[in-house]
C-alpha cells in the first residue's frame, strides 16, 4: 500500500510540472509573437520619455522670513519624503526629503540625527 504522504508529493510534483509547463509554452508563444517586439520597444520609449520628461514636482519655497510657514513646509516634505519612499518612489522622496533639508535652519544638526535614525533601524 502507498502512503498518504507520496501521494501527496507525486501530486505536488506533477502539478508543479505541468504549471512550469503552461508558462514555458505561453512565454514562447508571448515571444513568438510578431508585435511583441514592437510593443516592447514602444513601452521602454514612453517609460524613457517619461522619465526624461521631468515629471518632478515644482515646488513652491515659502517666504524665508516667515518662521511658521518654514516649519510647517519643513514637517510637510519630511511626510511627503518619508511617505514616498515607504512607496518605493524613490527619486521623488529624495527630492521632497533634500527641500527639507534647505529650508533647515541647522541642516548638519537634522543629517546628523537621520543618519543616527537610520542605523539605528538596520
Amino acid at each position: 500500500m502507498v502512503s498518504p504522504k507520496t501521494v501527496l508529493g507525486v501530486c505536488a510534483g506533477v502539478s508543479a510540472t505541468i504549471f512550469l509547463g503552461y508558462c514555458i509554452y505561453f512565454d514562447k508563444k508571448r515571444h513568438n509573437d510578431p508585435d511583441f517586439k514592437k510593443k516592447l520597444r514602444e513601452r521602454r520609449r514612453a517609460q524613457k520619455a517619461a522619465a526624461s520628461s521631468g515629471k518632478r514636482c515644482k515646488t513652491v519655497f515659502p517666504d524665508m522670513k516667515d518662521h511658521e510657514a518654514v516649519q510647517r513646509f519643513f514637517l510637510q516634505e519630511i511626510q511627503l519624503g518619508e511617505e514616498l519612499l515607504a512607496a518605493g518612489d524613490l527619486e521623488n522622496g529624495v527630492d521632497h526629503l533634500g527641500n527639507a533639508v534647505a529650508v533647515c535652519g541647522q541642516p548638519n544638526d537634522l543629517l546628523q540625527v537621520s543618519v543616527l535614525y537610520f542605523y539605528t533601524i538596520q
